[in-house]
């Protein structure tokens, strides 16, 4: 095992690519090569601030996506934007208004280039990455069946498969429509939760409480695998698409340890820090 000080700060947000390790933390999001990180002595490969309204404003970062198809990042948190920077020069090419409040999530839609974001305003707005507009606006808050007040209006998680998403914080667990803009399933989770993705046919999702949830789409819980955490909040779900029988599991949130799951039915094991 490796460590090191990334930010000076608490790290929001990370990332992976094949060569590259990038982190978030307040107001900067850096860089490292994998290959550099077990040897002694790991230093950054670059950092860098979106270009803020001003000096003095120093927002967290939220929330990191990769865009392949257009080698680019997006990365958003505390001054209500999404920003886009392109990997290859490192310079930020636009930024996104629209959401009133910071922005918690992020997911993308594989099959078109198109973003979509979450935020303590309550609303999942849908940009197009070609026009840098927004063209839908979902305010979750609003829906009856939805709507949770005593819990708040904000988005906490967000995860899109083709033309579903699914989201929930303040509001209820919800799975949409994206093209008539209609919430199909409410799932009967009292907790408000903080991470969530689809897999195969399945939702998985997670917040307070020590369980990851498993969710059929039609809003039946088969499974709750309990952790170590008393509560969570990040999943990460690493698929070899060459060998899909080597799918790892990982959870983390209040405590110091990293769930590991080898199989989506039990906990295999936790890496403590």
């Amino acid at each position: 095992m490796v460590t090191f000080q990334a930010h000076d700060g608490p790290v929001y947000s990370m990332v992976s690519t094949d060569r590259h390790l990038l982190s978030a933390g307040d107001g900067e999001v850096k860089a490292w090569l994998w290959a550099e990180i077990l040897k002694k002595g790991c230093k950054e490969l670059w950092r860098r601030q979106p270009p803020y309204r001003t000096s003095l404003e120093v927002p967290e970062i939220n929330a990191l996506l990769l865009v392949p198809k257009e080698n680019s990042l997006i990365l958003a948190g505390g001054d209500c934007q999404l920003h886009t920077m392109d990997l290859e020069t490192g310079t930020f090419t636009r930024a996104l208004w629209g959401h009133t409040d910071y922005i918690h999530c992020l997911a993308l839609r594989e099959r078109s280039p198109e973003v979509l974001s979450g935020g303590e305003d309550g609303a999942v707005r849908l940009w197009d990455l070609r026009t840098a507009k927004e063209v839908q606006t979902i305010e979750v808050y609003k829906h009856e069946e939805c709507s949770r007040p005593h819990n708040g209006r904000w988005i906490g998680c967000l995860a899109t498969d083709s033309d579903w998403m699914v989201c929930g914080g303040g509001p209820a667990l919800t799975l949409w429509h994206l093209r008539s803009s209609t919430p199909t399933t409410v799932f009967p989770m009292r907790a408000p939760q903080k991470h969530v993705t689809f897999y195969q046919d399945l939702i998985l999702s997670a917040g307070q409480g020590r369980c990851v949830n498993q969710w059929q789409l039609s809003g039946e819980l088969k499974a709750q695998v309990p952790g170590s955490s008393p509560g969570l909040l990040s999943l990460s779900l690493n698929q070899q698409p060459a060998a899909p029988e080597c799918k790892v599991l990982t959870a983390a949130g209040n405590s110091c340890r990293v769930d590991v799951f080898t199989n989506l039915g039990y906990r295999a094991f936790s890496l403590s820090f």
